[in-house]
């Protein structure tokens, strides 16, 4: 009887160190890819604008309430707006990997657009040159057009 107590702790033991060694990885794979028409040029002001906008999503949303976060740059001379979510089972790292693949299929598909989504199956990220006036707003894809590949 001795024995089977101690099998059953050693068992017990033994998942317990399985269970806390599991990790998991952001599902980067690409949904879709929108782009706006529109296009700045590298010396526009909103160029700028834009760079800490996408920087501040890609660091911020892992440390926001529910991984939801929507933000403007601080420069009144060109602003740009943007919004970033993660899927809420990720870790806080991995949604900042999951922002960062999601950010760069948005910049490579879409370079030097005014207006671009980039969603992937863990999170999504979006910039653009006017206000989110709301987070469900039923015209938020408009003046997106699908990547073609």
């Amino acid at each position: 009887m001795d024995l089977l107590k101690k099998l059953a702790v050693i068992m017990v033991g033994m998942l317990f160190i399985f269970c806390r060694t599991v990790t998991s990885v952001p599902n980067t794979n690409v949904t879709n890819v929108l782009c706006n028409s529109g296009e700045y040029t590298h010396g526009d002001p909103f160029a700028i604008s834009l760079a800490y906008v996408l920087a501040d999503l890609e660091t911020v949303t892992s440390a926001s309430k529910d991984y939801d976060y929507y933000n403007i740059s601080p420069y009144p001379n060109a602003f740009a707006y943007g919004h970033a979510a993660c899927n809420k089972t990720l870790t806080s790292p991995d949604c900042t990997s999951c922002l960062g693949a999601a950010k760069a299929a948005m910049l490579g598909s879409c370079p030097s657009r005014i207006g671009s989504r980039s969603v992937l199956h863990d999170c999504k990220i979006r910039k653009m040159y006017h206000p989110l006036f709301a987070k469900h707003s039923a015209n938020l894809g408009t003046e997106m057009r699908p990547v073609e590949h």
